[in-house]
């Protein structure tokens, strides 16, 4: 859910500094570029970490803030609770409603993301565009009618499985991987008539190839890593991004544990996955979804507890990860700052990116892609 509830941390990770050896060199993304540029984030939100405030209280001061001062044009935000349980379809609802609420509170921060020329509007008013997505489909009950409900209210990215086996198909932590139920391929059906972007992300190896081969529109898998460079369920395999890119389709590189298997994920491991997935769909088709929060996360004892106690909860609900780990950060300690798409385009420049693919990565693909879909 997008509240403070979505961050992950480690123990010992005040040893996690060790920085790129490019950081050294003198030129990096111009800072007026960055400025002017579409940036966004395919899968994050506004927040940062206080275990003393309720989940359902408005954003603080700092979260706002760093929203502002991130750069960042627009973000997709979670705005359902994911896996197989009862009452998604009310706890989705509210959720949608807190969300509302919290544009209704801040109007000068924050702008609502319903069409693409929304995007442009957020950068010209220096405020943040908000995008409702879902991760997951149980909030249906396998009613496909209400999807018109959820685009009235905004939702414009939907994400059919959540790891584990629904209605609409196998997630990635599913042995048998079955691919699309026949209600998952009316689903898909019904996004692209309704124009809504179709998300892979958490889905099983063949739900992400039927569902590829199922859309007649561009789509997306907004946050995932590569799975030829960390074999883990979580990341896509070369084949699926190919095939995403052939589509159309854009694959949004998170900063998650999963770039590197039980161990801290640093800078250089980011970019790894980034440039394997260009080398892989063209610098086209590969932007970011972090999967994090904007705001940088503390790394201390009530933090390291939390993750400890969120990963618990995850293994019950049996929707936790290969490579999850209580002793690894979710983020790029060289990132842990909301400029962190400043930090990452500055590094990139460093290695020899050119200006404008740093600009089509952090946002700019995916913009087109929402165009393309959305209109």
């Amino acid at each position: 859910m997008w509240n403070r509830r979505r961050f992950m941390a480690s123990a010992g990770a005040a040893a996690l500094v060790a920085p790129l050896s490019v950081r050294a060199a003198p030129a990096g993304f111009p800072a007026e570029r960055y400025a002017s540029a579409i940036v966004i984030d395919a899968l994050g939100g506004p927040g940062d970490f206080d275990p003393k405030r309720a989940d359902d209280a408005p954003w603080s001061a700092r979260a706002i803030a760093d929203a502002r001062a991130s750069g960042l044009t627009a973000v997709n935000v979670t705005v359902n609770r994911v896996g197989n349980a009862p009452h998604r379809f009310e706890e989705t609802v509210k959720q949608i409603a807190w969300c509302e609420r919290q544009l209704q509170l801040f109007p000068d921060s924050f702008l609502k993301v319903v069409r693409t020329a929304d995007i442009a509007s957020a950068k010209a008013s220096g405020r943040l565009g908000v995008i409702y997505g879902v991760q997951d489909t149980s909030m249906l009950e396998g009613d496909l009618g209400r999807l018109e409900l959820f685009e009235g209210l905004g939702v414009r990215i939907v994400q059919p499985t959540y790891n584990r086996r629904n209605l609409m198909g196998d997630g990635c932590l599913e042995a048998a991987d079955a691919g699309l139920s026949s209600l998952g391929r009316e689903l898909i059906a019904e996004l692209n008539r309704r124009k809504l972007l179709l998300d892979l992300s958490h889905a099983g190896a063949r739900t992400i190839a039927e569902g590829i081969a199922a859309s007649t529109r561009p789509l997306a898998i907004t946050h995932t890593g590569c799975r030829a460079l960390v074999d883990v369920p979580r990341n896509v395999s070369d084949t699926s991004l190919k095939a995403l890119a052939d589509k159309g389709g854009v694959a949004g590189i998170y900063s998650m544990c999963f770039l590197k298997y039980l161990a801290q994920p640093h800078s250089e491991d980011l970019i790894r996955h980034i440039e394997h997935a260009v080398g892989v769909c063209g610098e086209d088709h590969v932007g970011l979804g972090t999967d994090g929060e904007i705001s940088a996360a503390p790394v201390d004892d009530a933090f390291r507890a939390a993750l400890k106690a969120q990963i618990a909860e995850r293994i019950k609900a049996g929707i936790s990860a290969p490579g999850e780990s209580p002793d690894v950060l979710n983020l790029i300690p060289e990132y842990n700052s909301p400029r962190r798409f400043q930090l990452l385009a500055d590094d990139l420049a460093r290695r020899g990116w050119s200006t404008g693919r740093i600009e089509k990565l952090i946002g700019g693909n995916f913009n087109r892609l929402f165009a393309e879909v959305w209109g």
